[in-house]
Order: C-alpha cells, then sequence, then structure tokens
C-alpha cells in the first residue's frame, strides 16, 4: 500500500485486548504510520508523557487507571494531540464526559470496520 500524508505519524493505542489492540496495530501501519501499543491506563500516561503521539486511540475501559482517568490527565497537561475514544461504551453520557475532557470523537467499536477508523482520524493526523 503507497504511503499516505500521515506516513511516519505516531499512534498510540490504549487497549487492554490484546486482540483488539493487534488488530488496529497492523491495519494501521499499513498506511505508513508508527503504531505504540499499551494495555492500561498506567501505561497509556507514562507512554503519551514520554512519546507526545501525533494522536491517541483511547479505550474507556481499562485496568488500573480508566480511559476517563487518562483524558483528564491529558486535559491537566495541556497536550495538543487529538484523542479519539474507541470504547464498548455507547451511552450519551460517557460521550458527553468524554467531549468535556477533551475528546475529539467517540466511536462504539463495533460500529465501524478498522478501515472505516482509519478515514475518520486521518483528518486528525
Amino acid at each position: 500500500m503507497a504511503a499516505t500524508p500521515a506516513a511516519g505519524k505516531t499512534i498510540l493505542i490504549a487497549e487492554d485486548e490484546d486482540f483488539i489492540a493487534n488488530l488496529y496495530k497492523v491495519n494501521l501501519e499499513k498506511h505508513g504510520v508508527r503504531v505504540l501499543t499499551v494495555g492500561d491506563g498506567n501505561e497509556a500516561i507514562a507512554a503519551i508523557d514520554s512519546a507526545q503521539p501525533d494522536l491517541v486511540l483511547l479505550d474507556l475501559l481499562m485496568p488500573d487507571v480508566d480511559g476517563f482517568q487518562v483524558l483528564d490527565h491529558i486535559r491537566k497537561k495541556q497536550y495538543a494531540f487529538p484523542v479519539v475514544i474507541l470504547t464498548n461504551l455507547s451511552q450519551e453520557i460517557d460521550k458527553q464526559k468524554c467531549e468535556e475532557l477533551g475528546a475529539k470523537d467517540f466511536f462504539v467499536k463495533s460500529d465501524l470496520s478498522v478501515e472505516e477508523l482509519w478515514e475518520r482520524i486521518c483528518g486528525y493526523l
């Protein structure tokens, strides 16, 4: 596959389900982006602070520190990179809370394919 304008950018995937994280990783790397994966909120915060990615794909339901707490950390640090939520939660209150904490977009995992995800996040890179 040909390189895209996003080639060379770094995406951090914070997802505790290894299969899902790897599915996203493999498919996003096909577009020439560098992908880092972490499995819990503590690892997400550490990776965000050290790698300063170009975009974060963030699950909300993770062990130790949840995605809401990670979003709050990003907001408090005033990082400028976009955060896109990928979760199994579908309640409007969760979406509103994410928007209040600065998330750029919110998707329920089962509602879009990996290619649809790529199309949606491309504009943020």
